[in-house]
Protein backbone atom coordinates (compact mmCIF):
# COMPACT_ATOMS: atom_id res chain seq x y z
CA UNK A 1 0.00 0.00 0.00
CA UNK A 2 1.38 3.42 -1.06
CA UNK A 3 3.02 5.15 2.29
CA UNK A 4 1.33 8.43 1.51
CA UNK A 5 -1.91 6.71 2.46
CA UNK A 6 -0.37 6.19 5.76
CA UNK A 7 0.56 9.74 5.80
CA UNK A 8 -2.69 11.40 4.91
CA UNK A 9 -4.67 8.99 7.12
CA UNK A 10 -2.02 10.38 10.01
CA UNK A 11 -2.68 14.29 9.18
CA UNK A 12 -6.52 13.86 9.45
CA UNK A 13 -5.93 12.03 12.83
CA UNK A 14 -3.79 14.27 14.46
CA UNK A 15 -6.04 17.26 12.51
CA UNK A 16 -8.94 15.67 14.48
CA UNK A 17 -7.82 15.38 17.88
CA UNK A 18 -6.15 18.78 17.52
CA UNK A 19 -10.03 19.63 16.57
CA UNK A 20 -10.90 17.75 19.89
CA UNK A 21 -9.61 19.61 22.18
CA UNK A 22 -11.32 22.83 21.25
CA UNK A 23 -12.75 25.61 23.98
CA UNK A 24 -16.15 24.33 22.74
CA UNK A 25 -16.46 20.20 23.19
CA UNK A 26 -15.86 19.05 20.06
CA UNK A 27 -18.59 16.24 20.18
CA UNK A 28 -21.57 17.69 21.27
CA UNK A 29 -20.67 20.81 18.63
CA UNK A 30 -20.52 18.32 15.85
CA UNK A 31 -23.64 16.32 17.00
CA UNK A 32 -25.26 19.37 16.84
CA UNK A 33 -24.63 20.54 13.61
CA UNK A 34 -25.19 16.77 12.20
CA UNK A 35 -28.97 17.43 13.80
CA UNK A 36 -29.17 20.90 12.16
CA UNK A 37 -29.89 19.70 8.83
CA UNK A 38 -26.86 22.57 7.56
CA UNK A 39 -24.37 21.31 5.02
CA UNK A 40 -22.07 23.73 6.25
CA UNK A 41 -22.23 26.37 9.26
CA UNK A 42 -20.36 28.52 6.49
CA UNK A 43 -23.10 28.78 3.88
CA UNK A 44 -26.20 28.81 6.22
CA UNK A 45 -27.78 32.05 6.54
CA UNK A 46 -28.02 34.62 9.83
CA UNK A 47 -31.16 33.21 11.80
CA UNK A 48 -30.09 29.66 10.82
CA UNK A 49 -26.52 30.41 12.71
CA UNK A 50 -28.36 31.72 15.37
CA UNK A 51 -30.68 29.02 15.99
CA UNK A 52 -27.37 26.66 15.80
CA UNK A 53 -25.40 28.41 18.70
CA UNK A 54 -28.28 28.52 20.63
CA UNK A 55 -28.41 24.63 20.48
CA UNK A 56 -24.92 24.65 20.84
CA UNK A 57 -24.84 26.76 24.03
CA UNK A 58 -27.61 24.86 25.86
CA UNK A 59 -25.90 21.43 25.42
CA UNK A 60 -22.43 22.58 26.07
CA UNK A 61 -23.16 25.70 28.89
CA UNK A 62 -20.48 27.39 27.36
CA UNK A 63 -21.34 30.85 26.17
CA UNK A 64 -20.13 31.97 22.38
CA UNK A 65 -18.73 35.42 21.45
CA UNK A 66 -22.19 36.17 19.25
CA UNK A 67 -21.03 38.40 16.60
CA UNK A 68 -23.70 37.06 14.13
CA UNK A 69 -26.53 39.21 14.23
CA UNK A 70 -26.92 42.52 13.61
CA UNK A 71 -29.09 43.66 16.52
CA UNK A 72 -28.44 46.26 19.44
CA UNK A 73 -26.71 45.82 22.11
CA UNK A 74 -28.20 48.51 23.96
CA UNK A 75 -30.70 49.25 25.99
CA UNK A 76 -33.34 51.05 24.52
CA UNK A 77 -33.41 54.85 24.71
CA UNK A 78 -35.85 55.18 28.13
CA UNK A 79 -37.55 58.61 26.20
CA UNK A 80 -39.11 56.21 23.96
CA UNK A 81 -39.99 53.76 26.39
CA UNK A 82 -41.80 56.46 27.86
CA UNK A 83 -43.33 57.86 25.56
CA UNK A 84 -44.95 54.73 24.57
CA UNK A 85 -45.71 53.47 27.95
CA UNK A 86 -47.96 56.78 28.28
CA UNK A 87 -49.59 56.43 24.58
CA UNK A 88 -50.58 53.31 26.09
CA UNK A 89 -52.27 54.19 28.33
CA UNK A 90 -54.49 56.69 27.21
CA UNK A 91 -55.62 54.15 25.08
CA UNK A 92 -54.37 54.21 21.33
CA UNK A 93 -53.80 50.34 21.42
CA UNK A 94 -57.62 50.30 20.52
CA UNK A 95 -57.06 52.55 17.81
CA UNK A 96 -55.92 52.12 14.30
CA UNK A 97 -53.20 54.64 13.48
CA UNK A 98 -53.58 56.60 10.10
CA UNK A 99 -51.85 54.76 7.67
CA UNK A 100 -49.39 57.22 6.46
CA UNK A 101 -48.89 57.74 9.96
CA UNK A 102 -49.92 60.13 12.79
CA UNK A 103 -49.52 64.28 11.96
CA UNK A 104 -47.53 64.63 14.84
CA UNK A 105 -44.07 61.89 13.96
CA UNK A 106 -44.23 62.87 10.29
CA UNK A 107 -43.51 66.38 11.51
CA UNK A 108 -40.76 65.21 13.62
CA UNK A 109 -39.51 62.84 10.65
CA UNK A 110 -39.41 66.03 8.54
CA UNK A 111 -37.95 67.84 11.29
CA UNK A 112 -35.03 65.46 11.57
CA UNK A 113 -34.11 65.49 7.92
CA UNK A 114 -33.55 69.04 7.97
CA UNK A 115 -31.82 69.34 11.29
CA UNK A 116 -29.37 66.00 10.94
CA UNK A 117 -29.26 65.81 6.96
CA UNK A 118 -29.91 69.66 5.92
CA UNK A 119 -32.57 68.67 3.19
CA UNK A 120 -36.32 69.44 3.18
CA UNK A 121 -38.87 66.50 2.81
CA UNK A 122 -42.77 67.75 2.96
CA UNK A 123 -44.24 65.51 6.07
CA UNK A 124 -46.93 63.66 3.65
CA UNK A 125 -43.48 61.66 2.40
CA UNK A 126 -42.04 61.35 5.69
CA UNK A 127 -44.21 57.35 6.34
CA UNK A 128 -43.11 55.48 9.30
CA UNK A 129 -42.70 51.59 8.57
CA UNK A 130 -42.99 48.40 10.03
CA UNK A 131 -39.23 48.35 10.37
CA UNK A 132 -36.78 49.59 7.65
CA UNK A 133 -37.52 46.10 5.76
CA UNK A 134 -41.28 47.01 5.60
CA UNK A 135 -40.11 50.53 4.04
CA UNK A 136 -37.76 48.17 1.54
CA UNK A 137 -40.24 45.68 0.84
CA UNK A 138 -43.18 48.17 -0.51
CA UNK A 139 -40.66 49.71 -2.53
CA UNK A 140 -38.85 47.15 -4.44
CA UNK A 141 -42.65 46.14 -4.65
CA UNK A 142 -43.50 49.73 -6.09
CA UNK A 143 -40.35 50.35 -8.70
CA UNK A 144 -40.65 47.65 -10.08
CA UNK A 145 -44.28 48.68 -11.66
CA UNK A 146 -42.66 51.92 -12.30
CA UNK A 147 -42.00 51.47 -16.13
CA UNK A 148 -43.22 48.61 -18.73
CA UNK A 149 -39.70 48.59 -19.99
CA UNK A 150 -37.53 48.19 -16.79
CA UNK A 151 -37.99 45.41 -14.72
CA UNK A 152 -34.63 45.17 -12.61
CA UNK A 153 -32.92 46.59 -9.27
CA UNK A 154 -29.28 47.24 -8.82
CA UNK A 155 -27.49 46.11 -5.67
CA UNK A 156 -24.23 48.11 -5.18
CA UNK A 157 -23.13 45.44 -2.69
CA UNK A 158 -22.36 44.10 -0.26
CA UNK A 159 -25.15 44.51 1.29
CA UNK A 160 -27.85 43.31 3.88
CA UNK A 161 -29.17 39.32 2.45
CA UNK A 162 -32.71 39.92 3.07
CA UNK A 163 -33.13 42.59 0.54
CA UNK A 164 -32.69 40.10 -1.97
CA UNK A 165 -34.61 37.54 0.07
CA UNK A 166 -37.39 39.82 -0.46
CA UNK A 167 -36.60 40.04 -4.18
CA UNK A 168 -36.44 36.24 -4.45
CA UNK A 169 -40.60 36.51 -2.61
CA UNK A 170 -41.71 38.94 -4.98
CA UNK A 171 -40.20 37.24 -8.08
CA UNK A 172 -37.90 40.58 -9.13
CA UNK A 173 -35.16 40.15 -11.00
CA UNK A 174 -31.64 42.43 -9.64
CA UNK A 175 -28.23 42.57 -10.40
CA UNK A 176 -25.43 43.39 -8.12
CA UNK A 177 -21.50 44.31 -8.04
CA UNK A 178 -19.07 44.61 -5.20
CA UNK A 179 -18.06 47.92 -4.69
CA UNK A 180 -14.79 47.61 -3.17
CA UNK A 181 -13.07 47.84 -6.39
CA UNK A 182 -14.66 50.41 -7.75
CA UNK A 183 -14.34 53.30 -5.40
CA UNK A 184 -13.90 56.97 -6.50
CA UNK A 185 -14.49 57.54 -10.37
CA UNK A 186 -14.42 53.84 -11.00
CA UNK A 187 -18.02 54.00 -9.52
CA UNK A 188 -19.16 56.04 -12.56
CA UNK A 189 -18.13 54.01 -15.64
CA UNK A 190 -19.96 51.28 -13.38
CA UNK A 191 -22.97 52.38 -12.90
CA UNK A 192 -23.53 53.86 -15.95
CA UNK A 193 -22.47 50.50 -17.39
CA UNK A 194 -25.61 48.72 -15.79
CA UNK A 195 -27.81 52.17 -16.35
CA UNK A 196 -27.20 52.59 -19.92
CA UNK A 197 -28.68 49.08 -20.44
CA UNK A 198 -32.21 50.64 -19.61
CA UNK A 199 -33.38 47.63 -17.41
CA UNK A 200 -32.58 49.50 -13.78
CA UNK A 201 -35.52 50.85 -12.28
CA UNK A 202 -33.59 51.66 -8.75
CA UNK A 203 -30.44 51.05 -7.12
CA UNK A 204 -30.67 50.36 -3.50
CA UNK A 205 -26.88 50.64 -0.90
CA UNK A 206 -26.49 51.25 2.60
CA UNK A 207 -24.02 53.53 4.08
CA UNK A 208 -22.52 53.13 6.52
CA UNK A 209 -22.26 49.66 4.49
CA UNK A 210 -23.99 46.74 5.78
CA UNK A 211 -21.31 44.32 6.08
CA UNK A 212 -18.84 46.25 5.46
CA UNK A 213 -18.99 49.54 7.01
CA UNK A 214 -17.40 51.52 4.51
CA UNK A 215 -18.76 54.63 3.65
CA UNK A 216 -19.39 56.53 0.64
CA UNK A 217 -17.47 59.92 0.38
CA UNK A 218 -19.32 63.01 -0.90
CA UNK A 219 -18.15 62.86 -4.28
CA UNK A 220 -19.50 58.84 -4.19
CA UNK A 221 -22.73 60.21 -3.85
CA UNK A 222 -22.43 62.91 -5.94
CA UNK A 223 -21.52 60.44 -8.96
CA UNK A 224 -24.62 58.21 -8.05
CA UNK A 225 -27.23 61.24 -7.58
CA UNK A 226 -26.22 62.80 -11.09
CA UNK A 227 -26.49 59.66 -12.68
CA UNK A 228 -29.95 58.84 -11.23
CA UNK A 229 -30.94 61.90 -12.33
CA UNK A 230 -29.85 61.72 -16.27
CA UNK A 231 -30.96 58.29 -16.32
CA UNK A 232 -34.13 58.88 -14.47
CA UNK A 233 -33.63 55.60 -11.55
CA UNK A 234 -34.44 55.86 -8.53
CA UNK A 235 -31.81 55.28 -5.43
CA UNK A 236 -32.95 53.89 -2.33
CA UNK A 237 -30.46 54.93 0.20
CA UNK A 238 -30.38 52.33 3.43
CA UNK A 239 -29.50 54.55 6.62
CA UNK A 240 -29.98 52.15 9.20
CA UNK A 241 -26.40 53.30 10.70
CA UNK A 242 -27.12 57.18 10.87
CA UNK A 243 -24.55 59.12 12.29
CA UNK A 244 -22.55 56.28 13.02
CA UNK A 245 -19.61 56.51 10.85
CA UNK A 246 -17.78 58.25 14.15
CA UNK A 247 -15.24 59.53 12.33
CA UNK A 248 -17.42 62.77 12.24
CA UNK A 249 -19.74 64.15 14.76
CA UNK A 250 -23.24 64.08 12.94
CA UNK A 251 -25.37 64.44 16.60
CA UNK A 252 -25.39 68.34 16.46
CA UNK A 253 -29.05 69.26 15.21
CA UNK A 254 -28.89 71.54 12.46
CA UNK A 255 -24.79 72.13 12.73
CA UNK A 256 -23.13 70.61 10.69
CA UNK A 257 -21.29 68.18 9.44
CA UNK A 258 -24.76 66.44 8.22
CA UNK A 259 -25.58 63.00 7.66
CA UNK A 260 -24.07 62.44 3.89
CA UNK A 261 -26.76 61.28 1.59
CA UNK A 262 -27.47 61.12 -2.29
CA UNK A 263 -30.69 63.61 -1.15
CA UNK A 264 -28.11 66.17 -1.85
CA UNK A 265 -27.58 65.54 -5.63
CA UNK A 266 -30.90 64.34 -6.91
CA UNK A 267 -34.56 64.05 -6.45
CA UNK A 268 -35.07 60.56 -7.38
CA UNK A 269 -34.73 58.55 -4.08
CA UNK A 270 -36.30 56.84 -0.85
CA UNK A 271 -34.13 57.09 2.39
CA UNK A 272 -34.86 53.94 5.22
CA UNK A 273 -34.19 55.49 8.73
CA UNK A 274 -34.76 52.78 10.93
CA UNK A 275 -34.86 53.09 15.33
CA UNK A 276 -33.59 49.80 15.81
CA UNK A 277 -29.26 51.17 15.50
CA UNK A 278 -29.79 54.64 16.42
CA UNK A 279 -32.83 54.24 19.11
CA UNK A 280 -31.58 50.83 20.25
CA UNK A 281 -35.57 50.56 19.36
CA UNK A 282 -35.56 46.88 16.72
CA UNK A 283 -38.20 45.21 19.39
CA UNK A 284 -40.88 47.33 18.46
CA UNK A 285 -40.42 47.13 14.72
CA UNK A 286 -40.77 51.00 13.31
CA UNK A 287 -38.50 52.89 11.15
CA UNK A 288 -39.22 55.50 8.52
CA UNK A 289 -39.48 55.23 4.79
CA UNK A 290 -38.79 59.31 3.35
CA UNK A 291 -39.71 59.93 -0.08
CA UNK A 292 -38.29 63.27 -2.11
CA UNK A 293 -40.89 65.95 -2.78
CA UNK A 294 -40.25 65.26 -6.42
CA UNK A 295 -40.76 61.51 -6.21
CA UNK A 296 -43.93 61.74 -3.88
CA UNK A 297 -45.62 63.62 -6.58
CA UNK A 298 -44.56 61.97 -9.56
CA UNK A 299 -46.90 60.37 -11.52
CA UNK A 300 -46.22 57.39 -13.88
CA UNK A 301 -49.18 55.74 -16.54
CA UNK A 302 -48.39 52.12 -15.71
CA UNK A 303 -49.27 52.62 -11.96
CA UNK A 304 -52.50 52.48 -13.09
CA UNK A 305 -52.46 48.99 -13.90
CA UNK A 306 -51.78 48.05 -10.19
CA UNK A 307 -53.11 51.01 -7.99
CA UNK A 308 -56.18 53.05 -7.77
CA UNK A 309 -53.27 56.58 -8.51
CA UNK A 310 -50.56 56.89 -10.80
CA UNK A 311 -49.41 59.26 -8.58
CA UNK A 312 -46.35 57.68 -6.82
CA UNK A 313 -46.82 59.06 -3.01
CA UNK A 314 -50.60 58.18 -3.19
CA UNK A 315 -50.10 54.79 -4.81
CA UNK A 316 -47.15 53.78 -1.30
CA UNK A 317 -49.56 54.84 0.53
CA UNK A 318 -52.56 53.70 -0.43
CA UNK A 319 -52.00 50.92 -2.87
CA UNK A 320 -49.17 49.37 -0.96
CA UNK A 321 -48.77 50.10 2.25
CA UNK A 322 -52.28 50.15 3.14
CA UNK A 323 -52.67 45.54 2.08
CA UNK A 324 -49.30 45.09 3.57
CA UNK A 325 -50.12 45.96 7.77
CA UNK A 326 -52.90 48.81 7.00
CA UNK A 327 -50.24 51.09 9.12
CA UNK A 328 -47.76 50.89 11.49
CA UNK A 329 -48.08 50.20 15.55
CA UNK A 330 -49.95 52.87 17.19
CA UNK A 331 -48.10 52.89 20.57
CA UNK A 332 -44.37 52.69 18.79
CA UNK A 333 -45.22 55.68 16.85
CA UNK A 334 -45.40 57.70 20.34
CA UNK A 335 -42.49 56.18 20.96
CA UNK A 336 -40.82 57.25 17.70
CA UNK A 337 -42.07 60.92 18.46
CA UNK A 338 -40.59 61.50 21.53
CA UNK A 339 -36.85 60.17 20.52
CA UNK A 340 -37.40 62.11 17.29
CA UNK A 341 -38.24 65.40 19.19
CA UNK A 342 -35.77 64.84 21.68
CA UNK A 343 -32.88 64.28 19.35
CA UNK A 344 -33.94 67.29 17.59
CA UNK A 345 -34.40 69.99 20.32
CA UNK A 346 -31.10 68.65 21.14
CA UNK A 347 -31.78 66.79 24.42
CA UNK A 348 -30.75 63.29 23.44
CA UNK A 349 -27.35 62.70 21.84
CA UNK A 350 -28.35 59.70 19.75
CA UNK A 351 -24.75 59.57 18.63
CA UNK A 352 -23.39 59.51 21.78
CA UNK A 353 -25.69 56.70 22.91
CA UNK A 354 -24.13 54.14 20.23
CA UNK A 355 -20.64 55.28 20.25
CA UNK A 356 -19.56 52.20 22.20
CA UNK A 357 -19.72 50.29 19.45
CA UNK A 358 -16.77 52.33 17.68
CA UNK A 359 -15.04 51.79 20.93
CA UNK A 360 -15.62 47.75 20.39
CA UNK A 361 -14.99 47.80 17.23
CA UNK A 362 -11.40 49.14 17.45
CA UNK A 363 -10.66 46.49 20.28
CA UNK A 364 -12.33 43.53 18.85
CA UNK A 365 -10.33 44.30 15.34
CA UNK A 366 -6.63 44.69 17.65
CA UNK A 367 -7.46 41.14 18.79
CA UNK A 368 -8.22 39.64 15.68
CA UNK A 369 -5.38 41.32 13.60
CA UNK A 370 -2.64 40.10 16.70
CA UNK A 371 -3.82 36.67 16.02
CA UNK A 372 -3.08 36.59 12.40
CA UNK A 373 -6.39 37.39 11.10
CA UNK A 374 -6.68 40.11 8.22
CA UNK A 375 -9.13 43.05 8.25
CA UNK A 376 -11.13 42.14 4.33
CA UNK A 377 -12.63 45.67 3.70
CA UNK A 378 -9.92 47.55 5.48
CA UNK A 379 -10.08 51.41 3.56
CA UNK A 380 -12.39 53.77 2.55
CA UNK A 381 -10.42 54.87 -0.78
CA UNK A 382 -7.54 56.21 1.04
CA UNK A 383 -8.19 56.69 5.16
CA UNK A 384 -8.87 53.50 7.27
CA UNK A 385 -12.25 52.18 7.47
CA UNK A 386 -14.40 53.03 10.49
CA UNK A 387 -14.86 51.31 13.83
CA UNK A 388 -18.28 50.59 14.33
CA UNK A 389 -21.03 48.42 14.56
CA UNK A 390 -20.02 45.92 11.64
CA UNK A 391 -16.37 44.87 10.79
CA UNK A 392 -14.96 42.23 8.31
CA UNK A 393 -12.26 39.40 8.68
CA UNK A 394 -10.47 36.53 7.26
CA UNK A 395 -7.85 34.04 7.90
CA UNK A 396 -4.83 33.15 5.52
CA UNK A 397 -5.06 29.61 3.75
CA UNK A 398 -9.07 29.73 4.64
CA UNK A 399 -12.09 30.05 2.86
CA UNK A 400 -14.71 31.76 4.62
CA UNK A 401 -16.63 28.74 4.44
CA UNK A 402 -13.86 26.87 5.87
CA UNK A 403 -13.06 29.37 8.43
CA UNK A 404 -17.03 29.58 9.59
CA UNK A 405 -16.83 25.75 10.17
CA UNK A 406 -13.96 26.30 12.38
CA UNK A 407 -14.23 28.91 14.63
CA UNK A 408 -17.70 27.91 15.61
CA UNK A 409 -15.62 24.86 17.58
CA UNK A 410 -13.74 27.79 19.27
CA UNK A 411 -16.99 29.51 20.59
CA UNK A 412 -17.02 32.13 18.01
CA UNK A 413 -19.99 33.18 15.21
CA UNK A 414 -20.17 35.10 12.40
CA UNK A 415 -21.59 35.19 9.29
CA UNK A 416 -20.09 34.74 5.92
CA UNK A 417 -19.85 37.47 3.25
CA UNK A 418 -21.00 35.45 0.63
CA UNK A 419 -24.51 35.57 1.38
CA UNK A 420 -23.91 39.87 1.09
CA UNK A 421 -23.02 39.77 -2.29
CA UNK A 422 -19.64 40.02 -1.69
CA UNK A 423 -17.16 39.08 -4.19
CA UNK A 424 -14.44 38.16 -1.32
CA UNK A 425 -14.89 34.50 -0.80
CA UNK A 426 -12.60 34.44 2.60
CA UNK A 427 -14.16 36.99 4.38
CA UNK A 428 -16.24 37.16 7.41
CA UNK A 429 -18.97 39.43 9.02
CA UNK A 430 -18.61 40.32 12.33
CA UNK A 431 -20.91 42.86 14.19
CA UNK A 432 -19.92 44.01 17.76
CA UNK A 433 -23.26 44.73 19.42
CA UNK A 434 -23.65 41.97 21.39
CA UNK A 435 -20.25 41.05 22.46
CA UNK A 436 -19.80 42.48 25.94
CA UNK A 437 -16.37 44.26 26.95
CA UNK A 438 -15.91 41.25 29.94
CA UNK A 439 -15.94 38.63 27.04
CA UNK A 440 -12.71 40.30 25.54
CA UNK A 441 -11.09 37.87 27.79
CA UNK A 442 -12.54 34.96 26.57
CA UNK A 443 -12.62 36.55 22.50
CA UNK A 444 -8.56 36.84 23.12
CA UNK A 445 -7.63 33.54 24.51
CA UNK A 446 -10.18 31.85 21.69
CA UNK A 447 -8.17 33.20 19.24
CA UNK A 448 -5.16 32.57 20.90
CA UNK A 449 -6.09 28.91 20.88
CA UNK A 450 -7.43 28.72 17.00
CA UNK A 451 -4.19 30.68 15.87
CA UNK A 452 -2.04 27.84 18.20
CA UNK A 453 -4.29 25.17 15.87
CA UNK A 454 -4.01 26.93 12.65
CA UNK A 455 -0.25 28.29 12.71
CA UNK A 456 0.47 30.13 9.20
Amino acid sequence: MNKNIFVDLDDKINKQEIMRNTPIHFDKAKEKIKLSGLKSVGKASIREIKKLVDEIEKVTGEKFIRMEMGIPGLPPVDIGVKGQIEALKKGVAAIYPDIQGISELKAEISRFIKLFMNIDVNEEGCIPTVGSMQGSFASFLMLSRLHEDRDTTLFIDPGFPVHKMQHRVLGLKFETFDVYNYRGEKLKEKIESYFSTGKIHSVIYSSPNNPSWICFTEDELKIIGELATKYNVVIMEDLAYFGMDFRKDYSKPGVEPFQPTVARYTDNYILFISSSKIFSYAGERIGMMVISNKLFKSRFENLKEHYPSDEFGYAMVFGTMYPLSSGTSHSAQYALIAMLKAANEGNFNFVDHVFDYGKKARIMKKLFTDNGFEIVYHTDIDQPIADGFYFTFSYPGLSAEELLDELIYYGISAISLLITGSERSEGIRACTSLVQHDQFVDLEARLVRFHEDHPL
